[in-house]
Order: C-alpha cells, then structure tokens, then sequence
C-alpha cells in the first residue's frame, strides 16, 4: 500500500553514495505531519538535496574525472539534475490541483540515476 510522501522522506540515488532528505516548501497549504509532497516537487537544489559523491559516468564531472584519473572511475560531488516530475505518484489524489507522491513513485536524473524513496517522512500507525 502506498504512503504519502512528505516533507524529511529520505531518498536514495542508484549512483549517489549517501541518502538524501526530501525539501518540500509549504506552498501547497496541505499538511501530513509535515507540508505533502507532489510529483512537482522535483527542483534540484530546491527540493532535491545531493547525495554525496556521483559515480555516473554520464555525469560530466565524472566523466572529465575519470578521463583525467586514465579511466579510473573518480566519483564528482553530486549535483541533481531532474529536470521532470516524479514518475506516477497517486493521480487520484490532487494536491495543488497536481497528483500526490507517494512512496512508489520514481525521479529520474539526467546523468542516468534512478531516485527512489527510501523512507516516507511518516509512517501508518495500526492502533488496536
């Protein structure tokens, strides 16, 4: 079951080394515990946070790295590039009049990463 995605959800890049935290600025007045996230909470720098070093070889710092290490692989620090929105979030559920993300949901950068999230930023609470 999917979980809305909120502000502090921990991502992970399939080339960064370390996770990230998710920034999702109050503008769309909807609260979890904290402001809920959509599909267009995608900016680099603004909402999406770096993850450590970058070890994309379509990275062009990496790349100018490892050319210059003679093809040693030398991770850059990371800088996102996402330039589109999430891939699906929750089309049923709008958000600002744009779809929620939820925990499934999929960021693609252009230096070939994959962002998944990793935690939500909250958790569903079975009460007896």
């Amino acid at each position: 079951m999917a979980i809305q995605v909120c502000m502090g959800a921990m991502l992970q890049c399939s080339f960064g080394v370390a996770p990230s935290t998710l920034v999702v600025l109050p503008s769309n007045r909807t609260l979890t515990q904290t402001p809920a996230a959509t599909i267009m909470d995608h900016a680099p720098l603004v909402n999406i946070m770096p993850f450590g070093m970058c070890s994309s070889p379509a990275n062009p710092t990496v790349a100018a790295a490892t050319a210059a290490a003679l093809g040693v692989l030398t991770p850059m620090p990371c800088v996102p590039a996402t330039a589109s929105p999430w891939i699906v979030g929750a089309p049923t559920v709008l958000i600002g009049n744009m779809p929620a993300l939820d925990n499934n949901s999929k960021l693609m950068c252009n230096w070939g990463g994959v962002i998944q999230v990793v935690n939500p930023g909250q958790t569903k609470l079975m009460l007896p």
